[in-house]
């Protein structure tokens, strides 16, 4: 617990890419129960573990893919094209893409150049709360590596989960499994 700790308390805050409200000015738009998508990433909304939950109720019938990272972290900034290249690839399938920054509320303008210079023009998120709190929220599996990513089913149950820097092609098979499980169930 103490590794994931300090890893967590030096990684911190930027979540999903699909869902909570902040305290920006920005134009938003609501998903029902309290949860906002921003109109765009730039507003960068602060995401608590009870808006992760929200948020994933929200999102059921299609999987969901969250992608964690932060801004100075170089395997995530490394992985970050093929999490964009998944969500243009399978986002006509329905497959959701969730960002979530892990970086401080402080870096918060690396985290929103980052996602800019990047093309991301979709919601994004940046934690907040407890480090550890949040990550065992997520999933107990979660030993608080950068990026990780986690794939729930059309259902909200977390399928899968990887850690470290992945490739395209395991984001897809991570998806496309459960899509394939999913259309074995109709």
């Amino acid at each position: 617990m103490a590794r994931k700790g300090t890893l967590l308390a030096t990684a911190a805050v930027v979540l999903l890419a699909a869902a909570c409200g902040g305290g920006s000015a920005a134009k938003q738009t609501s998903t029902g129960a309290g949860v906002q998508l921003p109109a765009t990433p730039d507003a960068l909304p602060t995401f608590d573990l009870a808006d992760y939950r929200t948020l994933l109720s929200r999102l059921r019938g299609k999987p969901v893919v969250v992608n964690i990272w932060a801004s100075w972290c170089g395997p995530c900034r490394d992985e970050f094209p093929d999490v964009l290249k998944l969500r243009r690839d399978l986002g006509s399938q329905g497959v959701r893409v969730v960002l979530v920054s892990f970086d401080f509320d402080d870096a918060r303008a690396d985290a929103v150049k980052f996602l800019a210079d990047m093309g991301v023009d979709f919601p994004s998120f940046i934690r907040t709360g407890k480090d550890e709190d949040f990550a065992n929220g997520l999933a107990k599996e979660w030993t608080g590596v950068l990026p990780a990513t986690l794939v729930y089913d059309g259902q909200g149950t977390l399928r899968d989960l990887r850690e470290g820097k992945q490739s395209y092609e395991t984001f897809r098979g991570m998806v496309e499994k459960v899509l394939k499980d999913q259309e074995k169930n109709r």
